[in-house]
């Protein structure tokens, strides 16, 4: 199949290389210039495990390439995927839709014979009966159908999960449709990866109610260990207890911060957004939404009780600035709300990351180590806020003798507080009894 993958951002460049690798013909297209030229260079924009090594490839066999002109690509296509940003509207918390409408009317000018026009961004319910209008309103004589087929990409494990999906999901109403779309998922199909179809607006609220049931899930076991810090009780038992209920399951039920990153803040906005708008209000994504904004920064007052309740002049270490491991991105990370905190309280905060050091920087003004030792050094009090994999084993020896006073704030309780404590350190975990 010819796909044309317009938007080479994060979802748009895995997908489209994860597309090419199953043997198809794709073509990435995306109006910044030097993403496009960097990007032929062999330059990756975004840190994604092992996505570098699939990019050059299949560009080395030919089926990944990459351009700004979306007219030639599209002309060729059997296939257009829109996989552009849909980020929140300033002052509503609406999801912005205006690369959409812009990508759908240049899509439009130049269909020739029957294409499939696939939604890829996350979009509210009815974008798609948008996007076709507009479309049929730019080219009358278009012979095209639109489809919703939302993406389900973990930051961290994106190319793993586009590869062995829970689901696949395709909203749809034309059989001509059906079939493409079929056969672009066939190397997955084949491996019994489930293939739903259903209709377009269904598939358009798929993705919104997974994420907001998720996001839903983490500030639920987050509550509890605010409960358990009260009761006495260890929230990881908590989280086991319940997370053996094969009707729960265990997956995002680790108590920390609260959730971040590209999509949960916003999409749990949109999702409420709109069913404002049809008077059918979400009243527990509503509150989803207020708890977690309040929780990062309660998160950045743990830190500073656990230096004594004040930290005006003190240093504090901060491992750990995206929002999750494995990744760059720093959108709505609790680090950001909890160096804010800290400096608000007056603190110095030395920072460290393994990816996210130079996106980071755009957001914070702290002091940037070149390790989590260095920025400990002459720290009052540690936290660890992102759980890379290099702050899992750290040497506790090494951390107590360079930093002034030997206290560490666990925020995602990788720690045991016994093995800390052990060392030397006063601990703080999260939904830990004390």
């Amino acid at each position: 199949m010819r796909i044309v993958m317009v938007g080479s951002g994060y979802v748009g460049l895995v997908s489209g290389a994860c597309f090419a690798d199953f043997g198809h013909d794709v073509i990435c297209v995306d109006k910044a210039a030097e993403k496009i030229e960097a990007l032929k260079q062999g330059v990756i924009p975004i840190f994604e495990p092992g996505l570098e090594a699939l990019v050059e490839s299949n560009v080395k066999s030919r089926r990944l390439s990459f351009t700004t002109e979306l007219g030639p690509a599209v002309a060729d296509a059997d296939v257009v995927f829109i996989a552009v940003g849909t980020p929140s509207r300033r002052g509503d918390g609406h999801a912005d839709l205006g690369y959409v409408h812009a990508a759908a009317r240049e899509i439009a000018e130049a269909l020739t014979g029957f294409t499939v026009i696939v939604t890829k961004s996350t979009v509210p319910v009815g974008t798609g009966d948008e996007v076709e209008r507009i479309i049929r309103e730019t080219n009358p004589d278009a012979d095209f159908a639109v489809v919703s087929n939302p993406e389900f990409l973990r930051e961290g494990a994106a190319i793993e999960d586009f590869k062995r999906p829970d689901r696949i999901v395709v909203g749809l109403s034309d059989e001509r449709a059906r079939g493409v779309m079929t056969e672009v998922y066939r190397p997955l199909y084949l491996n019994q990866s489930p293939l739903l179809f259903t209709s377009r607006r269904t598939s358009e609220l798929i993705k919104y109610a997974a994420n907001a049931f998720l996001a839903m899930k983490i500030t639920f076991i987050n509550e509890m260990a605010d409960l358990c810090e009260r009761v006495g009780a260890d929230v990881q038992d908590v989280s086991r207890g319940i997370g053996l209920d094969g009707r729960i399951g265990s997956k995002f039920l680790h108590a920390g911060p609260g959730y971040g990153g590209s999509c949960f803040p916003k999409d749990t906005l949109a999702l409420a957004k709109t069913a404002q708008d049809y008077e059918s209000p979400v009243r527990l994504i509503e509150t989803t939404i207020a708890v977690n904004d309040t929780r990062k920064r309660a998160m950045g007052r743990k830190v500073i009780a656990a230096a004594g309740g004040d930290v005006r002049g003190k240093k504090v270490a901060v491992f750990g600035l995206t929002f999750k491991p494995n990744t760059d991105d720093m959108r709505d990370s609790p680090a950001i709300a909890v160096v804010q905190t800290l400096q608000d309280a007056g603190a110095i905060v030395s920072g460290y990351d393994p990816e996210g050091m130079e996106n980071a920087r755009q957001l914070m003004d702290i002091e940037f180590a070149d390790g989590p030792y260095q920025a400990a050094e002459g720290a009052d009090v540690a936290v660890l806020v992102t759980e890379w994999n290099e702050f899992r084993a750290l040497d506790l020896e090494r951390l107590k003798s360079v930093m002034k006073s030997p206290v560490l704030v666990d925020l995602r309780n990788v720690y045991r507080a016994r093995e800390v404590e052990a060392h030397g350190f006063a601990y703080t975990g999260v939904g830990k009894m004390h």
